[in-house]
């Protein structure tokens, strides 16, 4: 049975678990630490928790490390029950009916008046970034805050895809023109209802070490580390695909950000529109890289673009790898076709990203 810890948050540009189940389970043994410095949704330190080993992790991405914390630091059931029932009891519609009122025109047409009060009311009351119990919550709100509210009851808003968050004009109209309306919905009655699903499968033991950092900077966040690194299972952002701070701003909102699209307020991420800044970005990994993965080391890395192909892509991560300083061998290059693109379930005939390349390298020294 597939861990229903694996859905919590539907995110856009994830790599399915059985690439990360596959490479750490052939470049590594228990008890070895496994490295992703690109962590997203939270694959690789998850799954590296299922086969016993440790796992660090990192991203610049409130939601990333929100749901990657939930998942590799669980709560226990009963734990987090008490918690939604706490928030539940302790929660006044009219204390917040009035800010649910002032807010921009979106949320109106996003959520009902009493879904919005409760989320506004979450939004303002979990320190998900302190409490593992408070991220476990947080990540059942990111997971139901929106999604195709006419197939499921589980999520909060209006029609939207469940993996990105729509632009806000475009929502509006999009609602408008087909006289859509916000369902009513019990944000504390479907965070029951979530818990008790995903918890049908037992957390692994063990918990992640998870840092919100732009990976340049995990040299010296794990200066003081004494365990060696010999594994890293990783997907860098691809070139010229997304950007999470507009496709997630609905969920970056929720965790305390601007009620709109912001980039760079989070990122300096350099992949979008410019090749050699993109290069310079994955030069930056390398380096990283190199200061952190021990002799004998190796690293595998999934990466793609819709604007250059997979030789190329394999052709860039290798000379790139110099950048590390050390001496790196590439063994094994695979390309995949993508068969179900996640852009064409919100963006029909779009020419995203059709192929992936998958590339093991090794530190000789």
């Amino acid at each position: 049975m597939r861990h229903r810890f694996h859905s919590l948050c539907p995110y856009f540009a994830m790599f399915p678990e059985s690439f990360a189940e596959r490479w750490i389970d052939e470049l590594s043994k228990p008890g070895d630490i496994v490295l992703d410095p690109f962590c997203g949704r939270g694959t690789t330190p998850f799954c590296a928790l299922q086969l016993g080993r440790r796992a660090i992790a990192s991203d610049v991405n409130d939601v990333a490390t929100c749901v990657t914390r939930a998942k590799t630091s669980p709560p226990v059931l009963p734990t987090l029950r008490r918690r939604i029932t706490q928030l539940q009891n302790r929660f006044d519609g009219r204390q917040w009916a009035h800010l649910a009122a002032s807010q921009p025109e979106f949320f109106e047409h996003a959520f009902s008046s009493r879904t919005l009060q409760q989320i506004l009311y979450l939004r303002h009351n979990l320190d998900w970034q302190s409490s593992h119990v408070d991220a476990m919550v947080a990540s059942l709100v990111l997971g139901s805050l929106h999604g195709e509210s006419d197939t499921s009851k589980s999520y909060f808003s209006n029609q939207m895809p469940r993996t990105i968050s729509t632009k806000p004009a475009y929502s509006v109209r999009f609602w408008r023109e087909r006289r859509l309306r916000p369902p009513k919905r019990d944000v504390f009655e479907i965070l029951a209802q979530r818990s008790a699903y995903r918890y049908e499968t037992p957390p692994p033991h063990g918990k992640a070490t998870v840092l919100q950092t732009d990976m340049r900077q995990l040299p010296s966040r794990l200066r003081r580390l004494r365990t060696p690194i010999r594994c890293v299972v990783t997907s860098p952002p691809y070139f010229d695909t997304t950007n999470f701070e507009e496709d997630q701003w609905l969920r970056l909102w929720f965790l305390g950000g601007p009620p709109k699209p912001a980039i760079g307020r989070q990122s300096r991420d350099d992949r979008h529109g410019h090749r050699g800044r993109y290069w310079q970005f994955i030069s930056d990994m390398w380096r990283s890289l190199g200061a952190l993965v021990a002799p004998g080391g190796r690293v595998i890395i999934r990466l793609g673009s819709p604007r250059i192909g997979p030789e190329a892509l394999a052709r860039g991560l290798a000379g790139s790898a110099t950048c590390a300083g050390r001496r790196i061998e590439l063994e094994l290059t695979e390309v995949s076709r993508i068969r179900r693109r996640q852009t064409d379930a919100f963006r029909p005939g779009t020419s995203g990203c059709l192929v992936e390349v998958d590339c093991l390298f090794r530190f000789r020294d």
